[in-house]
């Protein structure tokens, strides 16, 4: 069966082309103009990965991904944007977007990434139920679930990570973090000590290398940072400039 796409996006010619590409592709597309339709869409019939567009009038996409992860919604959304800017990247993966595009983009990259999405959600611990979640493997509002027993945890830098319930602990203080961001830590926490290059993170976590110029692995770090940091604790996310990224508790 093909997988199911919903597009949103309000530039009539954009839409049209996209629907028709994704199409070719082999995705089963439905493509609507605006946030309002996208969030009927969704909850009539659940598509299997969500491609929006940042600015839309009325409802934005931006809204349309909080609401949807606000409602325990999991399904992987990559978000088409025309802001360039670092902080407007991270605004999309604040309100739970899985990856971004920038406006203007080459078709064959939006293909890349909607297969690295579809592949992490695929995979037997690509993704956490959306059932009773607000997070990677989070418990729901005002449940407390026990950690799993120690010989099940990945522990590195004083991180503690259960990759059977895509959970992840900073000491005593359980993190919240979005697909990506899980799959980057644990990364970063299986090779902790070692420098691992741009090239060798963007293939294991998306599958496909954007080169570079891309800002995309920057972004996921500093706000995967954002959740990590305490105040007078150590960094763990250490920056080899030019090289990559490595995990160590200094």
């Amino acid at each position: 069966m093909p997988q199911t796409l919903l597009l949103a996006e309000d530039d009539r010619a954009i839409r049209h082309a996209l629907e028709r590409a994704l199409t070719l592709e082999g995705y089963q597309v439905t493509a609507v103009a605006d946030g309002v339709e996208a969030l009927a869409q969704a909850h009539k019939s659940p598509p299997d990965v969500l491609v929006l567009d940042v600015m839309m009038p009325g409802i934005d996409g931006l809204q349309v991904c909080r609401v949807l992860r606000a409602e325990g919604d999991r399904t992987p959304i990559l978000m088409l944007t025309a802001l360039v800017e670092t902080a407007d990247r991270i605004a999309g993966l604040d309100a739970g977007a899985d990856d971004y595009v920038v406006k203007p983009f080459d078709v064959e990259e939006v293909f890349a990434r909607l297969r690295a999405l579809l592949r992490r959600t695929s995979s037997p611990t690509g993704t956490a139920s959306a059932a009773g979640t607000t997070g990677a493997g989070a418990p729901a509002p005002g449940v407390r679930e026990p950690e799993p027993p120690a010989e099940r945890l990945l522990t590195a830098a004083g991180l503690r990570m259960d990759p059977q319930a895509r959970r992840a602990w900073r000491g005593g203080r359980e993190l919240e973090l979005t697909r990506t961001e899980f799959e980057l830590l644990e990364l970063l926490v299986r090779n902790a000590g070692i420098v691992l290059d741009h090239s060798t993170i963007y293939d294991r976590i998306w599958g496909y290398d954007f080169g570079p110029g891309s800002k995309n692995l920057a972004v996921y770090v500093g706000y995967l940072r954002r959740k990590l940091d305490e105040p007078g604790a150590p960094q763990l996310i250490h920056t080899v400039r030019g090289v990559g990224y490595v995990l160590r508790e200094d």
